[in-house]
């Protein structure tokens, strides 16, 4: 954490503020979360840094501030991590909020937000090529950016101007206090695992939601579960198992899930997917209303899981980072109350190993 006097926060944001301006100058297309790690500071200093001229700063009322995006009409939403970009046009709308969660449920614009991880929120004005371009931008405590919306031409402006002005926060100073993400747990060692009592609790699943409290419990990182859990329910393919299933999926029609997230949100797409582009490193869906970017390199390693329902089987593929970061997951599109779609079942048994 940055532990420092008010003249010296000042001051600091001031120098963080001209290094900027400079980078800017030298870079001119520079993406802000890329310049940020070249300066060695968090996304959110770098916003932060434009306030009273770019950037306003907002209460901290997440929840508020989510009821009232419906409002704004049509918005581009963009939720990331550091392998994968999910970018969704569309309303929102089933908007509900609940302490500590939200959820917005459209065919389009579908999220699962939680609000322990939301510490910084900014109103943003940013001059592009194509023009001024603004937008919500919102960050965790360590300044890495959980979630943003940007307006577009069909956006209701006068909506947006009304909430900047309602949920503007009374302090309006560039300093902000970053903390950096505490280092991911040791894992426990195999042999330390209850792999089979584990297992029968897996077997026993009804919803996948309540996966995760099976890691919980049993004190196990995703990545060890699955290696742990038996191949009926967990098996390896390889790196190249995403773009094999986008492929099929893109000349088939097959329509898929795809699961973006971070600590604070996860951004879900549902449909089918067409254009496949590659562009250096990235993998990329470049749809009229869906935009997904995915750096290949990063992906160590990729996992088909089958998890019980009350639905039947439900089956993912997820990836994951050299750390067992989830980069994301994809499903065959399904509904609560649903089987999931055959060639779906099919197109992961069929994945290369």
């Amino acid at each position: 954490m940055k532990m420092a006097l008010a003249s010296d926060e000042k001051s600091y944001m001031q120098d963080l503020k001209e290094k900027w301006q400079l980078f800017k100058q030298e870079n001119p297309k520079v993406r802000i979360r890329n310049a940020a790690e070249a300066l060695g500071v968090s996304e959110a200093e770098l916003v932060a840094t434009g306030i009273g001229e770019t950037a306003v700063r907002l209460k901290a009322e997440w929840g508020k501030i989510i009821k009232r995006l419906p409002k704004l009409g049509e918005i581009l939403c963009i939720t990331r991590n550091d392998d994968a970009v999910h970018e969704k046009n569309g309303k929102f709308g089933a908007v509900s909020v609940s302490p500590g969660h939200a959820l917005v449920v459209n065919r389009e614009i579908d999220l699962r937000i939680f609000f322990s991880h939301w510490h910084f929120g900014f109103a943003v004005t940013e001059n592009t090529e194509r023009g001024e371009r603004k937008s919500l931008q919102f960050f965790d405590l360590s300044g890495a950016s959980v979630h943003k919306v940007y307006l577009t031409d069909g956006s209701n402006f006068e909506a947006y101007y009304e909430l900047v002005s309602q949920f503007r926060a009374d302090n309006q100073y560039t300093e902000i206090k970053t903390t950096a993400h505490a280092p991911l747990p040791v894992e426990v060692p195999d042999e330390k695992i209850e792999a089979d009592r584990m297992r029968k609790h897996w077997l026993a699943l009804q919803d996948t939601h309540d996966f995760i409290q099976i890691l919980r419990d049993f004190g196990v990182s995703r990545v060890q579960a699955l290696r742990l859990a038996g191949t009926d329910l967990a098996f390896e393919v390889s790196k190249g198992a995403f773009r094999y299933a986008l492929e099929k999926a893109s000349h088939t029609g097959l329509p898929i899930m795809i699961f973006v997230g971070n600590k604070g949100c996860i951004q879900i797409h549902t449909g089918p997917v067409k254009r496949i582009v590659d562009s250096g490193d990235w993998l990329n869906i470049l749809d009229p209303r869906f935009d997904l970017h995915v750096r290949e390199s990063q992906i160590d390693k990729a996992w088909v899981v089958r998890k019980p329902t009350n639905d039947g089987i439900v089956t993912s593929l997820e990836l994951f980072d050299k750390n067992n970061n989830q980069i994301l997951t994809m499903f065959g599109e399904r509904k609560p109350g649903q089987p999931e779609l055959k060639d779906w079942t099919a197109l992961c048994a069929d994945l290369p190993k």
